[in-house]
């Protein structure tokens, strides 16, 4: 399972917890240590940068992108793109709550979205 700094580790670790998963943590540019898989991205506000550890994922392995929010849908097409060069078969992005006039699922149409609540 991979999960989304910051407030998505609340939900990923509680879900990898019940699922019985490991959980790699995705950070903001320089928050992990050792060799990392670096990607950019535009926010409603300016460009950020995503980090996951290069060993995090195993080529082929099932992997559930987990975080509380989607929005306009940056962060999540930034951490896919991530999972894709690691060569990671993603399953599924789950998330607490999505805000729907923003339609960020459009922008990861290939993978099934679950969210609790749509406003």
């Amino acid at each position: 399972m991979i999960s989304i700094e910051a407030r998505g580790f609340i939900v990923g670790a509680a879900l990898a917890y019940r699922l019985g998963s490991g959980l790699v943590p995705v950070r903001k540019k320089g928050k992990l240590p050792w060799r990392v898989y670096r990607k950019a991205y535009s926010l409603e506000y300016g460009q950020d940068q995503l980090e996951i550890h290069q060993d995090g994922i195993e080529p082929g392995k099932n992997v559930l992108i987990v975080d509380d929010v989607i929005a306009t849908g940056g962060t999540i097409e930034a951490v896919a793109e991530l999972v894709k060069e690691m060569k990671g078969n993603i399953i599924g992005a789950a998330f607490l709550i999505e805000l729907t006039e923003l339609k960020g699922k459009e922008r990861i149409k290939d993978i099934p979205v679950f969210s609790l609540i749509k406003y």
